[in-house]
């Protein structure tokens, strides 16, 4: 594994927004942790890009230079492959992927790079087992992240590999397995162990990645409280991260494929800028001219030698 790491932190969902408390709940949520990077200042369409000694806050276009509303299908395909597949595809295609663009993730991707490189990366998130047999069988189609990482070799994590602590639970702490899913015996964490578990779970791997869904959901059919809690959430896990994480062992990204959250009501993504957060020694340079979505491969491409 190379000596630097990094470890990318996928919220789906979440966009830079109006300061409106009745339908942002960035607005009202309590985040100190995710709120050092910016000053203090609230994550809101007003926020400009920001660097401090710990890293940098960079308010980042989903858009691509294609019009309408970003989706899910292709805008995380952008994230993963550094192809502006919006543009390529003529469309902002979702939730998940079309044909053209399940071509171009199986054709590269940023995990497929990493182990080319003989380097280890995987997709952390663990599945349950049902989830992973509709997929195997073609009942269920992947996300483009899925995609990826099914493309680059790995068999995704299934509730063993959560017991095992291998794995983690899409929403972090693993509280909606228990209670939405009515597992009786998987793990329970607290938003900072559930962070310092990703960093432990990371220092395996050159490239790791987890996927968090569940912000777009309350987008889309949920309430300002039920955002408030997850971003709330997000914080501690935040903050669990930055407890253990030593600066100059790599990288943690943070950044979403589109608005959503940030606007309790509409139903609909928005046109927003997405907040991309970058923690680490490194932060500063991999900032420097980052913009869109695109950016991130040759960035962590850069950065891992690969």
């Amino acid at each position: 594994m190379s000596s630097k790491h990094i470890l990318f932190l996928f919220v789906d969902g979440i966009g830079l927004g109006e300061d409106n408390p009745d339908i942002n709940p960035f607005s009202v949520a309590h985040m100190p942790t995710l709120q050092q990077f910016t000053g203090g200042l609230r994550w809101l369409k007003t926020t400009p890009k920001q660097s401090t000694p710990q890293g940098a806050f960079v308010p980042t276009d989903p858009r691509l230079g294609v019009a309408g509303r970003p989706q899910s299908g292709s805008s995380q395909a952008a994230i993963l492959t550094g192809v502006n597949v919006p543009q390529h595809i003529g469309e902002h295609y979702g939730p998940k992927p079309n044909a053209a663009t399940r071509q171009l993730i199986n054709q590269d991707n940023f995990f497929m790079r990493v182990k080319r490189a003989g380097k280890a990366a995987a997709l952390i998130d663990a599945y349950p087992k049902s989830l992973l047999h509709n997929i195997a069988r073609g009942k269920t189609l992947p996300s483009s992240i899925q995609q990826a990482a099914i493309a680059s070799g790995q068999a995704l994590f299934d509730d063993q590999a959560l017991r095992e602590g291998r794995a983690i639970t899409a929403e972090w702490t693993g509280e909606e397995w228990r209670t939405h899913l009515k597992f009786a015996d998987t793990p329970v964490y607290t938003p900072q162990e559930a962070g310092r578990l990703m960093v432990e779970i990371s220092r395996g791997y050159a490239f790791t990645f987890h996927s968090h869904w569940m912000t777009d959901y309350v987008g889309h059919r949920g309430t300002v409280p039920e955002g408030v809690t997850f971003l709330e959430r997000l914080d501690g896990v935040i903050e669990g991260i930055l407890s253990v994480w030593q600066p100059d062992e790599g990288l943690v990204l943070l950044t979403s494929d589109h608005g959503n959250m940030e606007h309790i009501g509409d139903r609909h993504h928005t046109e927003n800028d997405v907040p991309t957060l970058i923690i680490g020694a490194d932060s500063e340079a991999f900032a420097d001219g980052f913009s869109q979505l695109i950016d991130f491969v040759p960035r962590m491409g850069a950065y891992l030698g690969v």
